[in-house]
């Protein structure tokens, strides 16, 4: 039963290797799939960021990613950027376009492999991409404002679990509906 202000329990009957019917299709309600509160969230941060970074001319939210990822060390290369901001090389290109545009980083040909276009930071790219881990620890903060210590390690093993399913399901190429489940 239902009081009207909780959902009706999920379909508990298991769909194989695990998998439990929390959704159905006939009473679906996108607003309380985990993907869209997921995005929501993901929005809200970002709006919040943009707002943290007032300062004009200087780094958009989806520019940070980039220099946080060169100045980790994570990346050297246009592609190895690309990979791990999870952005097709195109699109990569014209972030840092208009990365180099602000003097945040310079490509350089690889002596090595004139193929290969390494990225280095600025002084500039350097000191911008130093504030980034405390302009996102302090958002992040504030849109966990209320949750304990224990409910925070808990928030972060059932992502990391989805996460898993999600690599799980693409490593599998696992995409299709089961033909049971709608019919």
């Amino acid at each position: 039963m239902t009081d009207g202000k909780n959902p009706t329990p999920p379909d508990t009957a298991s769909t194989g290797a695990g998998v439990t019917n929390f959704y159905c299709g006939d009473d679906y309600r996108s607003e309380e799939s985990v993907g869209y509160l997921m995005r929501r969230i993901l929005s809200a941060i970002t709006q919040t960021m943009e707002v943290n970074l007032c300062d004009p001319g200087g780094p958009t939210y989806p520019q940070w990613v980039p220099l946080h990822k060169l100045h980790k060390g994570c990346a050297t290369t246009v592609a190895e950027l690309a990979r791990e901001c999870e952005l097709d090389t195109g699109a990569m290109t014209r972030l840092l376009d208009r990365l180099e545009a602000k003097g945040l980083c310079r490509r350089v040909r690889s002596l090595a492999d004139r193929r290969v276009v390494n990225i280095e930071l600025t002084d500039e790219g350097r000191a911008a991409a130093e504030e980034v881990p405390y302009l996102l620890s302090r958002v992040q903060n504030q849109h966990l404002a209320g949750f304990s210590h224990e409910e925070w390690e808990q928030l972060k093993g059932y992502l990391r679990r989805i996460l898993n399913n999600a690599q799980a399901i693409a490593g599998r190429g696992d995409f299709k509906n089961d033909e049971n489940n709608h019919s």
